[in-house]
C-alpha cells in the first residue's frame, strides 16, 4: 500500500476534517446507562445523516465502501477531534455487521445492515461463558432444537452493554453429543426475549457496563442461525478474525493521538525535567509508530481477503500491552487527579483502569501469543 497521499486524498482529508469540526459532539460522553446509549446512538445517526456510516462496508450493504488510504485519513482525523470511538455500537459495526455481511443471508443482511448504520440497534457478544472465556471452545450454554425454534439454557459473561443492547451475536453448544469446536451454532438473539436475564459485573473501572446473561428456556427462531447449524465455530471464527485484525483501527490510532497529547502535557509541566519521563514519552512515540506499521499492513492483507487472518492477532496483542503502558505513563504525567488539572477534559484515570481488560477481553494476551505462534509462525502447538 501507499503511505503518501494523492492530492485527492488529501482534499479528501479537508472535507473529513471540516465535517469533524462541525458535528463531533462536544458535550462529555456519558460513562453508562440509557444516556450512554443514546449518546452512542445519535453520534451513529448523525454520521450516517452525513454520509459517513459505515466507511469500510461495502456500497452494497450501505456502507461508503472507502479505499485502505481514506479510511485511514477518517480515522486519523477522527483522533485528531476526539471523535467518540468504539463504544456501545462497537458490536454492531465491527463484529455483527461484518459477520453478517461474510456469513449471513439476505433477509439477515436486509434487516439488520441499515438498522445498524442508521443507529437504531445496539449489539453485544455472547461468546465468553464463566468456565469458558480464552478457551472459546469449550463453552456450554446450550440449545435444543424443538421444530422452528432454539431452545436456550445457560449464562455468558463479560458481555458489555448487555443491558442497553437489542440484539447479541450468541454462540451456542446445539450438538451434545459433541465437544470442543464442533456441534455449535452462531445465532442472532434478541436481547429483548423472555427468559433472559440481565446482571452487572463489578469492575475496577467503575463504569458498570460489563454485564452476565442468564438463558432459562430462551426461545430463538431457527432463521436467527448466521450459517449453518453446526457451524458456529467457523462462523465465529469469522467474527473474531474482524475483531483482532481491523476492528480496533481507529483505537490504535487514537492510541498514538492520546501519546501525542501526553507529550503536549508534558511540554505544559515540568514532567519532561525527569529524564525517565521524558524517555518513557521517546519510547511511546517509536512504539505508537510501529503499531501503526502494523495496523496499516494489517489493513492491506485484509483487504486482499474477505476475513482477515490471524495475522490480526498480532497487532490486538501489541495494541493491548501497549496501551497500558501508555496510560500507566499517563498516571506519572497528570497524576491521579488529571481530570481536573494537568489532563483537564479527560478521565486519564478511568481510561487507566479500563487499560487493563485490553490483554483479557476478546482473549488474552496469552492466548493470543499461542494463536500467533501456532497458526502465524507454524510452531508447534504448546502443551
Amino acid at each position: 500500500m501507499r503511505l503518501e497521499s494523492t492530492a485527492e486524498e488529501e482534499a479528501f482529508r479537508v472535507q473529513v476534517r471540516d465535517w469533524l469540526e462541525a458535528n463531533v459532539p462536544r458535550v462529555k460522553r456519558p460513562a453508562s446507562g440509557t444516556e450512554l446509549r443514546e449518546f452512542d446512538l445519535n453520534w451513529q445517526r448523525r454520521q450516517y445523516e452525513g454520509g459517513w456510516a459505515g466507511i469500510s462496508w461495502p456500497k452494497a450493504y450501505g456502507g461508503r465502501g472507502l479505499s485502505l488510504n481514506e479510511q485511514l485519513i477518517w480515522y486519523e482525523e477522527c483522533a485528531r477531534a476526539d471523535a467518540p470511538v468504539g463504544g456501545s455500537m462497537f458490536v454492531a459495526l465491527a463484529h455483527a455487521g461484518p459477520t453478517l455481511i461474510a456469513r449471513g443471508n439476505e433477509p439477515q443482511r436486509a434487516f439488520h445492515l441499515p438498522r445498524i448504520l442508521r443507529g437504531e440497534e445496539v449489539w453485544c457478544q455472547g461468546f465468553s461463558e464463566p468456565n469458558a472465556g480464552s478457551d472459546l471452545a469449550g463453552i456450554k450454554t446450550h440449545a435444543t432444537i424443538a421444530g422452528d425454534l432454539l431452545i436456550v439454557n445457560g449464562s455468558k459473561i463479560w458481555t458489555s452493554y448487555a443491558y442497553i443492547a437489542d440484539y447479541q451475536e450468541l454462540l451456542l453448544r446445539t450438538d451434545a453429543s459433541l465437544t470442543r469446536h464442533k456441534g455449535l451454532t452462531w445465532v442472532i438473539c434478541d436481547m429483548h426475549t423472555p427468559g433472559i436475564t440481565i446482571q452487572k459485573v463489578a469492575t475496577m473501572s467503575g463504569t458498570g457496563n460489563l454485564c452476565q446473561v442468564f438463558y432459562d428456556d430462551v426461545k430463538i427462531p431457527l432463521v436467527n442461525v448466521v450459517g449453518e447449524v453446526g457451524d458456529g465455530w467457523n462462523v465465529s471464527m469469522t467474527t473474531l478474525g474482524f475483531e483482532r485484525g481491523t476492528a480496533f483501527i481507529n483505537q490504535q490510532i487514537a492510541l498514538a493521538s492520546t501519546v501525542d497529547k501526553l507529550l503536549v502535557i508534558a511540554k505544559g509541566s515540568s514532567a519532561l525535567d525527569d529524564g525517565a519521563v521524558a524517555e518513557s514519552l521517546a519510547t511511546l512515540r517509536a512504539e505508537v509508530a510501529a503499531l501503526r506499521a502494523m495496523t496499516y499492513l494489517s489493513v492491506s492483507r485484509a483487504r486482499a481477503q474477505d476475513v482477515p487472518g490471524p495475522e490480526g492477532n498480532i497487532v490486538a496483542w501489541y495494541y493491548a500491552e501497549l496501551s497500558k503502558k501508555v496510560y500507566a505513563l499517563a498516571m506519572e504525567i497528570v497524576g491521579l487527579d488529571g481530570s481536573a488539572g494537568l489532563g483537564a477534559g479527560r478521565d486519564w484515570h478511568t481510561e487507566y483502569l479500563d487499560s487493563f481488560k485490553n490483554t483479557i477481553a476478546g482473549g488474552s494476551s496469552q492466548i493470543r501469543l499461542n494463536v500467533i505462534g501456532e497458526r502465524v509462525l507454524s510452531l508447534p502447538r504448546g502443551r
